[in-house]
């Protein structure tokens, strides 16, 4: 294809790593290769379905010919079902004011970046995290990049932020975190939360104020002892300056339902809303009656969760426990136990290994490959989120997981790992 000169932005887009490994994936499929897909942060409608009332109610919208536009901030029913559902299982009082609907949380992201940050603006954002280089690309901000460790679970710290915090527009924190799997505990979230307000109150009246983005699309899913929470339950303090996103997706494996929804100050939310409007970005006029529909049904909702989040639980307990005793065989593998969302982190130190051919696995790329030629594993590195490329961990979703293929899967990984030395 012969080159054409366009925008800066599109000449400086960077390429996805995801998209990068998924297409060598769906060549291995193509050609007839099994591969054990851990890739995609989504879930296989076969093993993890919609709420079947979500689904007779978004089925019964588009026979009453609920086909039309919506209202640019979400229709008054859904956002009022919203208010009620956070109300009722976050114990987080928004009024419908207070409340923007769109298509799932990217748009929202998006519009949140455009009304916060101008071109040059500090935005703060820890890695590994999922897209929050390319939207401070698309804004032309600065990048302010935060490299998280092991030993806090690869979340922020408040000692970590606390260096750039003065002058920054943006901070962009994700609880449970996508790729990690990980969650802020009570206390690290409140020291968080202090250094934002404290440089929010040094700030003077004509200034713009430092908003915390705050996605929890993962919230609903968390495991054994492990809480979730959020800036304005710990600090409420933080309710002007903090911007939720939220959505379906994850919490009822609804990921191509497009029905999200950001809470926020009014002020905030409503240039939020004049830029979607433009992008024309609301969610469907039948998924938002179904989803208004649906909110309210408690005792359904709480039967669908249980068995849901048991079933996500298990399978990634169960890698987890694979790898751990990978780890007690001697092999360089290690994984986090697991906290919420679909993901596990894992460990695949082997770089500098030598294969049976004699090859060297000279640096993490060569590891990536080797594991999805010779384990058929498929695992999305962490430098693919922002990480160093050195970085030895990866993701591993379980979202198209089947149950009866986690030991086959362990056990073709330990016959990879044996023919390394």
């Amino acid at each position: 294809m012969s080159e054409v000169k366009l925008s800066y932005l599109s000449e400086t887009m960077i390429g996805s790593e995801i998209v990068k490994l998924g297409g060598e994936i769906r060549e291995k499929i193509r050609l007839g290769e099994k591969i054990y897909n851990f890739t995609v942060g989504d879930f296989d409608p076969a093993i993890f379905p919609i709420p079947q009332e979500l689904e007779d109610e978004i089925v019964a919208a588009y026979r009453h010919h609920f086909t039309n536009y919506p209202a640019a901030e979400g229709n008054l029913d859904l956002r009022n079902a919203i208010a009620q559902f956070l109300l009722e299982y976050e114990q987080l009082d928004y009024n419908v004011n207070e409340i923007l609907v769109s298509s799932g949380g990217r748009p929202l992201i998006y519009s949140l970046f455009r009304a916060v940050c101008d071109a040059g603006d500090k935005v703060i954002y820890a890695v590994p995290s999922w897209n929050n280089n390319h939207y401070v690309h698309f804004v032309g901000g600065q990048h302010v990049v935060v490299d998280t460790t092991r030993e806090n679970n690869f979340m922020p710290t408040a000692d970590s932020l606390r260096p750039h915090i003065k002058g920054a527009s943006l901070l962009a924190l994700c609880s449970p975190q996508n790729p990690t799997g990980t969650t802020f505990s009570r206390e690290e979230l409140e020291r968080i939360c202090d250094l934002v307000i404290e440089e929010n109150e040094r700030r003077g009246p004509e200034e713009k104020k430092l908003y915390v983005m705050y996605d929890q699309m993962y919230w609903h899913l968390t495991y054994g002892d492990i809480q979730h929470y959020n800036p304005v339950g710990v600090r409420p303090t933080m309710r002007a300056y903090t911007i939720f996103i939220d959505a379906i997706s994850k919490v009822f494996a609804a990921t191509g339902v497009r029905v999200g929804w950001a809470m926020g100050p009014e002020p905030v939310l409503f240039k939020m809303k004049s830029i979607m409007t433009h992008l024309g970005s609301w969610a469907p006029m039948a998924e938002q009656k179904a989803v208004a529909r649906y909110l309210p049904q408690k005792q359904n909702i709480d039967n669908y969760l249980s068995h849901f989040k048991q079933e996500v639980e298990e399978r990634l307990r169960r890698i987890h426990a694979g790898f751990i005793q990978l780890k007690g065989e001697g092999f360089g593998v290690d994984a986090l136990a697991p906290e919420a969302a679909i993901y596990l982190t894992i460990q695949l130190d082997l770089a500098g290994k030598t294969t049976r051919d004699g090859m060297q696995l000279a640096d993490q790329d060569s590891v990536t490959k080797y594991i999805l030629d010779e384990a058929r594993l498929a695992v999305v590195p962490f430098y693919a989120f922002g990480a160093p490329r050195t970085s030895s961990w990866y993701r591993l979703s379980v979202g198209t997981c089947k149950k009866e293929e986690i030991d086959e899967m362990i056990g073709q990984l330990r016959r990879a790992l044996e023919q390394l030395k």
